[in-house]
Parts: structure tokens; sequence; C-alpha cells
């Protein structure tokens, strides 16, 4: 089996979760080509699993100070380049495509009538899942950025859909947070004014992964650059993560159960979701600012929530090479059947009567999942 996969670059929530589908692929004697996008070639680090990964420019954001900043963002567009990339990619000479919200695969190969497979957490927002509604036009464009025949979508709960649990990246490391310890991960703010709000919490250690600070200690924070291993130890010793609202590194943290903050990036449409979502199961804090007392609030305050998800990626790959003996429905009920809470609360969603999902009544999405 040899498949083409698109995998969107901005941030490291998608490549996170390409890490784990690799894996699961080599492992299962899968042949695959990576593609990413939307970020410069130099600014991805720790891709060696991908093997000759292919880069192109594709399309991003750019946010400044907390905010998606659409006029650099529209400016930024190289939309001539992205349509002769479409053009010129052949997908031709691969049994399967798939894309992780990544455009130039998945509208080449609509062009050139290949199937493809939208696989991540943006294609759970086809159907009626919490979301923010305020944005009409991003809403068209998440729903068009990487259009597919087939999706597989993914998020915190199923909310009673055909949605997949979260893809966690399982890494061998031991689980004991120090509580005084805060992993803070907020690339789409100002450096300095994070900075400036973690010294006014002097009662915790905070440790802050960004690229524009030199590395060091600077009196309760400790500033550490990308790195994916040094992020992931981080992550395994602190107790707590404030974080933007993406979806992979909430994920993880759920996962891992830690106390966490999340802020949306404002103007980005699947982050204000996100933050709905959060808020409605339970599971974290979000705010929509952030400062010294709204950090220290949060860390006296909130609980710590656990979530102990399955190995999504090896569910995938052997759905991938099951030959359509398994419906997406199936698939998604069989996983969350694995899902068990480990602190935390409860919820019982029903299935949306509108829903359509082969092969099993919706009746079957109707139980309690841990959340």
């Amino acid at each position: 089996m040899k498949i083409l996969y698109g995998v969107q670059g901005t941030g490291n929530g998608h490549i996170t979760r390409a890490r784990a589908m690799a894996a699961e692929m080599n492992a299962a004697g899968i042949d695959v080509d990576f593609v990413f996008s939307g970020r410069a070639p130099e600014d991805y680090f720790d891709m060696e699993v991908f093997g000759n990964y292919r880069t192109f420019t594709g399309l991003s954001f750019v946010a400044r100070d907390g905010k998606l900043d659409l006029f650099s963002t529209c400016r930024k567009a190289k939309v001539i380049q992205l349509l002769r990339d479409i053009k010129q990619l052949d997908t031709r000479g691969y049994d399967l495509v798939m894309t992780d919200f990544e455009p130039i695969v998945a509208w080449a190969a609509k062009k050139q009538n290949v199937p493809c497979i939208g696989f991540g957490h943006q294609y759970a927002f086809k159907h009626d899942i919490p979301r923010y509604k305020k944005n009409a036009v991003a809403q068209w464009v998440m729903s068009n950025f990487a259009p597919t025949a087939i999706q597989l979508g993914a998020h915190w709960h199923h909310f009673g859909f055909p949605i997949l649990p979260p893809l966690i990246h399982e890494e061998k490391i031991q689980n004991a947070p120090d509580s005084e310890q805060v992993l803070v991960y907020l690339p789409f703010e100002n450096s300095e004014a994070v900075m400036e709000w973690l010294e006014g919490v002097p009662s915790h250690q905070f440790r802050l992964h960004c690229k524009d600070i030199e590395p060091g200690v600077y009196g309760n924070i400790e500033v550490f650059p990308f790195s994916r291993k040094q992020f992931q130890q981080n992550l395994n010793e602190c107790e707590s993560v404030l974080c933007n609202a993406g979806f992979e590194l909430n994920s993880e943290a759920l996962q891992l159960g830690r106390r966490i903050l999340a802020k949306p990036l404002k103007g980005q449409i699947e982050q204000h979701s996100n933050a709905i979502a959060l808020e409605q199961l339970g599971v974290a804090k979000t705010a929509e600012e952030l400062s010294s007392n709204i950090i220290k609030e949060w860390l006296e305050t909130s609980r710590v929530v656990q979530i102990s998800y399955p190995n999504v990626a090896r569910a995938v790959v052997g759905w991938l090479q099951s030959n359509d003996e398994v419906s997406v429905a199936e698939l998604c009920e069989s996983l969350w059947s694995q899902t068990s809470e480990v602190r935390g609360m409860s919820f019982d969603f029903q299935h949306s009567e509108q829903e359509k999902t082969p092969k099993k009544s919706a009746s079957r999405y109707s139980k309690s999942v841990a959340v």
C-alpha cells in the first residue's frame, strides 16, 4: 500500500499527530511519502521519522500579540505559487491520499479524482459540535481549506457523532509531575508580555518554550528553544500547562492528567471553538486575556482532569488496511469504548437525530464517554 500524506505545518500539532501515524505506518509496512506546507523549510525540526519528506510554501496565518493578523496573512499568501504547486503535484501514483488539513495534497487529489481522506481535528467540525459561530467567513474557509471525500475528525468527545478520540503520540516517559512546575507554550503571544505575566506569579516555576528570547533562567522562569525531546520532558515534569487553545497539546495534557489554562488565538475560529468545548466539557479553564492574576487564580483553584485515550494511530492504520470492511462509525465506536476517565467528570451526549452514519444505528453513540 502506497500513501501520499499531506501535513499542515502551521504550529506543531499537525506534525505531532503525523509522527504517531508515521511510526504506526512504518510498523505496518505501508509506504508513505510525506508532504508538509505552511512554514519555511528551515523551521521544521526533529523530522527524522518522516524520511525524505517534501515541503511546499502552502498557506498559513500570521499572528501578532495573540491575535490573528488578517492583513499580514493575506499579504503573505502566495496564491499563484499555491495554484502552481497544486497543478504540479501528481497524486495518481498512490493507492490513497491523506491530508491533515494540508491544502496542496487535498486539492491536487480532488482535481485528479484520487481518493483522499481528511484526518485531523478540523474535520470534526463537519458535525454539529461546540463551535464559535460569530465568523461565517472563517467557518467557510475552514470547511473548504483542504476538501476531502472522507473525513476522520477527532475531538475530546464524540458529542454523539462518528468522531475519533484524540491521537496521542505516546512517549516512553514517566508521569511524575511537580505541582510547582508549569509548562508554558504560547507561540502566538508576545513573549516579553508572557514573561511579565509569569514573573508576577512567584509561587511557581515556569518552563517557557519560545523562539525569540535567549534560552536561560530568568528568576522563576526558564526559557527553552523549540525541541520535541525537551518539550516532552517538560510536559512530563510539570503538573500544569499554560497554552493556546490548539488541539494536540491540550489532548496530550488531558492524557497525562495536567491542570490546563488555554487562551484562544483571537480571530482563529478553531481555537475559539476549542475553548468553548473545553469549558463545556469541564476539563480545562480558558481565558480570552491573560494576566498574572488570572494565572495565579487558575493555579490556586483549578482541578486536574485525566482521560486515558486508546492508540488511535494504530487503529486508523488498521482501518486503512481493512478494505472498507469496517465503517467510520464502527471505528469510532470501538475507540470510544476503550476511552476511560481517570480523574474528572463524565458526560452523556445523545446522538443527533440528523446525523446519518453507515451500518450502525444512532443509539450506539448515546453511551456515556468518560470526559
